[in-house]
């Protein structure tokens, strides 16, 4: 076990889409762990577009990072040394920790990794965060019901496959938004879905969706924001429910940009729209865990990731959300 440590700390606030400028790459001593504490070898790091709030100055739904910070994220790593009576030396575990080689994880919030039930990095997808977000922001705030026409944005990254997924298990049509052919695909193909639309060679969204979803459309599960919702909101059903997840859209926008005013889209459906953070379910997360993992052990449940070599490599991996470049889960290798 090397005694130094490679970490990345923020370096800058960006302005618009953020550069290599706000990272920084750091080498120096190796974390102690304190009591009740884990210090983890990192195998796999999470890198997910929400973190693009936190380089904001500004409260977003996630705490800030303070200007030289170490970047933090769900990490999925081996531990060396443990502080706590629930985890030993060589255990797999995930939790919240550090861009670098090693990092000191809470031993309360840290949970254990099970490779046979799916490869470590789908603890930071499917298994992890990404998932149960997909599985309450669906269940509980959508309230699919079988026969429902549902629709989601960003349908290829790790939130919106994993949506779909789900909406078929209960029994509805399932209509992704992606941005390749290749992605459209994945999803038609492997996933299950009944159609899926590429927003980059789609001139007329609406066209698009009366193609698609000829029945107009029961549930949206919002992950992108933009042009894309604006059309989906003139397709709403009476009673149609709207989940609101994420804006990647706009997540790179210094000022708020004006669009359709969506509320008249709303009288005539009665349609409901709820914003969701995962945080909220954080009692029941063992719980969704659980199901989730029956599920992918069972097969009904696929799963993706995008794995990006090296510690080194972490802020292009982060980058590559923006431009699309993740097919799944985009993780960060740190070691074998």
């Amino acid at each position: 076990m090397r005694d130094t440590n490679r970490a990345w700390y923020f370096a800058a606030r960006p302005d618009g889409e953020p550069t290599m400028d706000s990272f920084e790459f750091r080498e120096g001593d190796r974390p102690d762990p304190e009591d009740g504490d884990l210090l983890v070898r990192v195998r796999y790091l999470s890198v997910d577009p929400y973190m693009r709030g936190r380089m904001r100055d500004s409260a977003s739904y996630a705490e800030p990072w303070a200007v030289g910070d170490a970047l933090q994220g769900r990490v999925v790593g081996e531990v060396v040394e443990s502080e706590s009576e629930a985890y030993e030396s060589g255990d797999l575990v995930t939790g919240n920790g550090t861009w670098a080689d090693y990092a000191v994880l809470d031993a309360d919030d840290a949970a254990p990794v099970d490779p046979a039930v799916a490869p470590p990095p789908a603890y930071l997808g499917v298994l992890g965060m990404p998932g149960r977000t997909a599985y309450f922001g669906l269940l509980d705030v959508a309230e699919p019901r079988p026969g429902d026409t549902v629709v989601v944005s960003g349908a290829a990254g790790a939130v919106g496959s994993t949506v779909g997924q789900i909406a078929k298990l209960n029994g509805c049509r399932v209509v992704g938004f992606a941005g390749t052919d290749e992605k459209a695909d994945w999803l038609t193909g492997d996933l299950g879905f009944d159609a899926a639309i590429n927003y980059e060679t789609t001139d007329d969204y609406r066209a698009a969706l009366d193609d698609t979803a000829p029945d107009g459309v029961d549930v949206y599960f919002d992950n992108v924001g933009g042009p894309i919702t604006d059309a989906v909101f003139t397709r709403l059903n009476v009673d149609a429910r709207v989940a609101v997840c994420g804006q990647i859209a706009h997540y790179n926008a210094e000022t708020t940009p004006t669009g359709p005013r969506k509320l008249p889209s709303l009288i005539a459906p009665r349609a409901r729209v709820e914003g969701l953070l995962v945080t909220d379910y954080a009692p029941r997360f063992d719980a969704a865990t659980e199901r989730l993992s029956e599920w992918v052990a069972a097969g009904d449940l696929s799963h993706r990731e995008t794995v990006v070599e090296g510690l080194e490599n972490a802020p292009d991996a982060f980058l590559g959300l923006f431009s699309g470049e993740n097919v799944g889960k985009q993780v960060v290798k740190v070691s074998e």
